[in-house]
């Protein structure tokens, strides 16, 4: 909502310049106001509310990553980009997939590992240490399917079982 007020002669008063002339006018300008209406505490607004909700559910998840042990946190990463990489063979192949699940599966990959850089630093490990125990980490990985194709390839031989009686 704008308020719209023009202001006469009288109201304002404009310092004169030493260095140019005063040029009288009777039109001094107009002030623009803009008023904003006053929302009230008792109603929150709706992204406040769910805003609210999503740390609440981030600070959950966070509990339970903590309660982790590192050799959990570190099969669940690689759970998680198996499950990344699935969903860019999809995007890829142009199947059909939650485009909200890239962010929400970088996200939590994000908070595993710093929890698990936070462990290293109260154990005293130092960065360059930390490198290269990443990369010993990632040599020792065995490649193996994501848990959703795993789940598929079952309920796939469970369909062929059940075709074959």
């Amino acid at each position: 909502m704008l308020s719209l007020s023009i202001a006469s002669p009288t109201t304002v008063a404009f310092p004169p310049k030493s260095t140019s002339p005063i040029l009288k006018s009777s039109f001094n300008g107009v002030k623009i106001k803009q008023v904003y209406p006053i929302r009230s505490a008792s109603q929150p607004t709706s992204s406040r509310s769910s805003s609210v909700v999503m740390m609440a559910k981030r600070e959950e998840e966070m509990k339970e990553i903590i309660a982790k042990t590192t050799e959990e946190i570190n099969e669940e990463v690689v759970d998680l980009k198996g499950e990344l990489f699935m969903l860019r063979l999809q995007k890829s192949a142009r199947n059909e997939f939650k485009s909200s699940e890239f962010r929400r599966m970088r996200k939590r990959i994000a908070r595993m590992l710093t929890i698990k850089r936070e462990r290293e630093i109260e154990e005293g490990i130092n960065k360059r240490l930390s490198r290269k125990f990443d990369r010993q980490w990632k040599k020792s990985i065995v490649v193996r399917p994501p848990p959703s194709l795993k789940k598929l390839q079952e309920e796939e031989a469970a369909a062929e079982a059940e075709k074959s009686t």
